[in-house]
């Protein structure tokens, strides 16, 4: 389970989140939601350790997360902004990522590459965008997390690849009960795969709830509605 518990976090005076809550049941897919500039890159940043907060808790498993190797070893991410050491290859990428998780699956690696038709050797940095991100999620399912933490995984990609990777992720949700937060303000597609919708605004937590039990209204509706301090109309 992941659980944040009251976060607040200034950057220079600025509050980015504040008193912000949130709970990710185990085995679930939760789509964080929000506009440009809501503070969802800002809790997943605190979620890895990259960020230490102002005040609050961070938890995995009831573990905190900051300073906590071990645990980090069970996380994979995929930023919006990617990252790859300049001039590796995607199979050095791999071995690299073998180092770090010892959980490392190289057949599973060495499959979905084929799958999604990228190249093992040349320089990665030479890929497409779309490429990189197909790269990404490789090295991430590979990598055997027991949580996979997503900042707007999918733009850009086409619907065949993104089906293609859906498939991979709910599988491992499926099968491992591996939890997955998602990041994102595209209502449609998390509409198609979420459990659990959590909707952040001005860095707050303004709405939190199972999707099933919103029905029949659509998340889009929802989403606006929430942002808009209104009720949504359930048809």
């Amino acid at each position: 389970m992941i659980k944040i518990e009251h976060l607040s976090k200034s950057f220079e005076g600025f509050k980015v989140l504040e008193d912000f809550s949130l709970t990710v049941p185990k085995g679930s897919i939760y789509g964080l939601m929000g506009l440009n500039g809501a503070g969802k890159t800002t809790v997943i940043k605190h979620l890895c350790g990259f960020l230490l907060q102002d005040s609050g808790t961070v938890t995995i498993d009831n573990q905190e997360v900051p300073d906590n190797e071990k645990l980090k070893q069970r996380v994979a991410y995929i930023p919006d902004e990617l990252f790859f050491f300049r001039s590796y290859s995607l199979k050095e990428m791999g071995k690299y990522y073998s180092g770090i998780y010892p959980r490392w699956n190289r057949q599973l690696f060495e499959e979905m590459t084929q799958d999604f038709g990228l190249k093992l050797t040349g320089n990665i940095g030479k890929f497409s965008k779309g490429m990189k991100k197909q790269a990404a999620f490789c090295l991430a399912m590979a990598s055997v997390p027991d949580y996979l933490i997503l900042d707007e995984p999918v733009d850009g990609l086409d619907p065949v690849v993104r089906r293609k990777l859906w498939r991979y992720i709910m599988a491992d949700v499926a099968d491992r009960e591996m939890t997955v937060l998602i990041s994102s303000h595209n209502a449609k597609e998390m509409e198609d795969v979420c459990n659990y919708i959590g909707i952040i605004a001005g860095g707050k937590m303004i709405f939190e709830g199972d999707l099933l039990e919103m029905m029949p209204a659509s998340l889009e509706e929802i989403f606006i509605e929430k942002l808009e301090g209104g009720t949504v109309n359930e048809k």
